[in-house]
């Protein structure tokens, strides 16, 4: 179940990933609000108040989100 569960979170992840980079390429969304975005989506994450072992969970997935932000763009996939 949990490799389904590894699945589905990368599944979803490249769907978002790819959605946001069309919106920037096509000058729908500037990329100030697609960082808005991503920080509303890690300030979801940091703020969870699901038990310990989901927090974690929680807390890896705002790390990895403002590391995106951090790094300045999202990573472009050939």
């Amino acid at each position: 179940m949990s490799d389904q569960r590894d699945a589905a979170g990368v599944a979803a992840f490249s769907i978002c990933e790819a959605l946001l980079l069309a919106l920037q390429d096509r000058n729908l969304l500037p990329e100030r609000e697609i960082v808005g975005i991503l920080r509303d989506a890690a300030a979801t994450h940091e703020n969870a108040q699901d038990p310990e072992d989901e927090r974690k969970l929680h807390g890896a997935a705002a790390k990895l989100i403002n590391e995106i932000i951090i790094g300045g763009n999202l990573s472009r996939r050939s």
